[in-house]
């Protein structure tokens, strides 16, 4: 029996996660939940997984659902509340679901517990990928990735040679509007943006994709996950999302990892690893899929992306800026505050204005993070 606890549970990574966990009953037991603000889906998920171990965001929900909760459910709150449930009780792995750099403490705090990470918490190597892997690897902790481009990497290179890769190369859907020209980007409204074709996200993430954002955050994940320069970290556009990535070796094979777009599957692999077991994903045909396309990245309609993995190259506090500008303009373009295209040029505005450190520490990072949120509102 593996014992998980997840950071993000009634989001989409997070309830998708105790999808995979309800199919296999016999195998996994919630050792801890923390939610948001959605305390009505966490009250059901902690009667149906009874959890020993739940947080919310403030003191004040917890007030609230305190007298709802089973008998003998400890209960936290706020950052401590993730750090709690991230590093507290007897969880084997962790699943981080949480969005944006608030996953890093706890992430942390979990690696010094020794417990494994289930990664879907692409902000936490973006902005301090440097103190992360290196503290896993001296605790002997498995970074598990759970986004499906990196999934995908991480199954194609099972077994293999790591001085063998010529390249990887991720592959991106292109998001809401990829067939979109910049002109008619300037029309478009939060609604617009939040209808992704391929995959069920949520709102921040499902707009990063529109902008691409995300992307570039996966090429930074991708370099400290994997341990590769950025020259080896390619992108190419496929609209379909079949191929979720794929390596070239120096020999020119290439490995590819495919399927229907069903993020059960990496979160699945994540929980298993290095076991498969059955999956209520769809299977793959490749006759009814018919054809596969892509395209070469264009970063001058994409900027946003050529942006994040110039920030990658120059390392230092750059990665963190450009994810925290990036968190707060999303935030305001979901309010209604600011249009689209506002979102590339506050990111890039807030990094004229930074000024880099080269190897951070935690506490630098952190007052970066802050600072660079502080310029980002006030654009």
């Amino acid at each position: 029996m593996k014992r998980i606890s997840i950071l993000g549970s009634t989001g989409s990574i997070g309830t998708q996660t105790l999808d995979v966990i309800a199919m296999h009953p016999d195998a996994f037991e919630v050792e801890g939940l923390a939610a948001g603000s959605n305390t009505a889906l966490l009250l059901e998920q902690i009667q149906r997984f009874k959890p020993r171990r739940v947080s919310v965001s403030s003191k004040e929900l917890a007030e609230e659902i305190r007298t709802s909760l089973p008998e003998g459910v400890e209960l936290f709150s706020g950052n401590e509340g993730l750090v709690e449930i991230a590093a507290g009780g007897d969880a084997d792995t962790l699943v981080t679901a949480v969005m944006g750099s608030v996953g890093l403490q706890s992430t942390l705090a979990a690696i010094d517990a020794g417990r494994h990470i289930g990664l879907a918490n692409k902000e936490t190597l973006v902005t301090a990928g440097h103190l992360v892997t290196e503290r896993a690897s001296r605790k002997g902790v498995q970074l598990l990735p759970i986004d499906s481009e990196h999934s995908a990497i991480f199954q194609c290179l099972n077994g293999e040679n790591r001085e063998d890769i010529a390249n990887i190369t991720l592959t991106a859907s292109g998001g809401s509007f990829r067939d979109y020209s910049r002109d008619q980007l300037k029309e478009v409204t939060v609604e617009d943006a939040l209808r992704h074709p391929n995959w069920s996200m949520g709102s921040k993430i499902t707009i990063d994709s529109a902008t691409m954002v995300n992307k570039g955050l996966e090429v930074i994940e991708a370099h400290w996950l994997f341990g590769l320069p950025y020259e080896q970290i390619q992108v190419i556009l496929h609209p379909e999302s079949i191929i979720h990535s794929y390596v070239e070796f120096r020999d020119s094979s290439i490995m590819a990892q495919l399927g229907n777009p069903d993020m059960r599957v990496p979160i699945q692999y994540a929980l298993t690893y290095p076991d498969r077991w059955a999956s209520p994903a769809k299977r793959l045909s490749l006759a009814q899929v018919g054809q596969l396309t892509f395209r070469e990245m264009d970063y001058v309609r994409f900027p946003a992306l050529k942006l994040a993995i110039e920030c990658g190259k120059a390392g230092g506090t750059n990665t963190t800026a450009f994810n925290a500008a990036n968190e707060i303009a999303v935030a305001r373009f979901l309010r209604h505050e600011i249009p689209f295209l506002r979102i590339e040029e506050i990111i890039e505005e807030v990094l004229q204005h930074h000024e880099t450190v080269a190897f951070p520490d935690l506490e630098q990072i952190e007052y970066c993070d802050r600072v660079t949120r502080e310029l980002a509102s006030k654009l």
